[in-house]
């Protein structure tokens, strides 16, 4: 009993340590400081948006959306700062827009009762859309602002996203386990007939948390368009799957009710460390996404196991 209680609280992060032996074990270039920090650089797009796919999926709902989301925050941020008002009017357009499509998310499930993976699937197709028509199917060229310093700056040799990454990290699990919105949120994906009879605004609560993944996407999109240079209507393209696996593996129950940003985060350091040590050892991407698929299913067979 003890044993399946240590697994089940500590399950993914002794997976994230056994991951990080093997690696180091295979190449001399994975446990250095620069690729460390390197990891750490990379995921930190999906981290943010994981943390909001977190809060998500604890009240048993799901956000297809995120990825084609990143493309259009990232491309009409980038168009808005051609704009009066420079850099500053782009980053309020760029968080604006991923907030509202968020809302808009919540509310057509909410209160619409469309179910959540049809609807993001639909929102999914429609972000996607909107963004290959701002920008005529083309991407936005390298540009020169102080904008880029969101994703490629440095703060005392700490990079800017990972330090955006580590502030979200705080505020989501703040929101998670110290105040009545977190507790409603579990509440919700513990029994959510239960929770309104208890009182809880159900609808209202789902679309403040899909608002939410709304703005953490699209702060990564943000992000990820001052790393690159430029803005594309096609990226983000599977970052979606990245997230939901990230939540999965971090032990956040796919039912609802159960999870942590903690989790998550080990979760999202399992998928960037996998990434990183097979390019390191030459691997086709075509065999590291059969890869990443087998650990998913594991860690949610081990999940199932453990609940019997």
């Amino acid at each position: 009993m003890r044993k399946r209680i240590l697994w089940k609280n500590y399950g993914s992060l002794f997976g994230l340590i056994a991951i990080g032996l093997v690696m180091s074990l295979l190449s001399d270039r994975f446990f250095t400081l620069s690729n460390l920090i390197n990891i750490a650089r990379q995921v930190s797009i999906n981290a943010i948006i994981a943390m909001g796919m977190t809060m998500v999926i604890i009240t048993g709902g799901i956000d297809l959306s995120v990825g084609s989301l990143v493309a259009l925050t990232g491309c009409t941020a980038i168009l808005a700062m051609r704009l009066p008002g420079s850099d500053l009017t782009g980053i309020i357009v760029g968080l604006g827009l991923g907030a509202i499509i968020g809302l808009l998310n919540g509310l057509l499930i909410a209160y619409a009762q469309i179910p959540p993976f049809i609807e993001t699937l639909a929102m999914l197709t429609i972000a996607r859309g909107t963004a290959l028509v701002i920008t005529n199917g083309q991407p936005i060229v390298r540009f020169e602002s102080p904008y880029r310093w969101l994703g490629e700056g440095m703060i005392a040799g700490v990079p800017v996203p990972v330090i955006l990454m580590l502030l979200i990290l705080g505020l989501t699990h703040f929101i998670l386990s110290h105040t009545p919105l977190g507790s409603y949120i579990y509440a919700i994906g513990g029994n959510e007939e239960a929770a309104r009879l208890s009182g809880v605004k159900v609808n209202r609560i789902k679309s403040i948390v899909y608002l939410i993944s709304g703005l953490y996407t699209g702060i990564s999109g943000m992000i990820l368009a001052g790393r690159l240079g430029s803005a594309q209507p096609n990226t983000g393209e599977g970052f979606e799957l990245d997230a939901i696996a990230a939540v999965v593996l971090g032990g956040t129950s796919l039912m609802g009710g159960r999870g942590s940003v903690w989790g998550t985060l080990i979760g999202v350091f399992i998928i960037g460390i996998l990434n990183n040590g097979f390019n390191l050892l030459n691997v086709s991407p075509f065999y590291q996404l059969i890869a990443k698929g087998v650990v998913i299913i594991f860690a949610v067979l081990l999940d199932q196991i453990l609940k019997r």
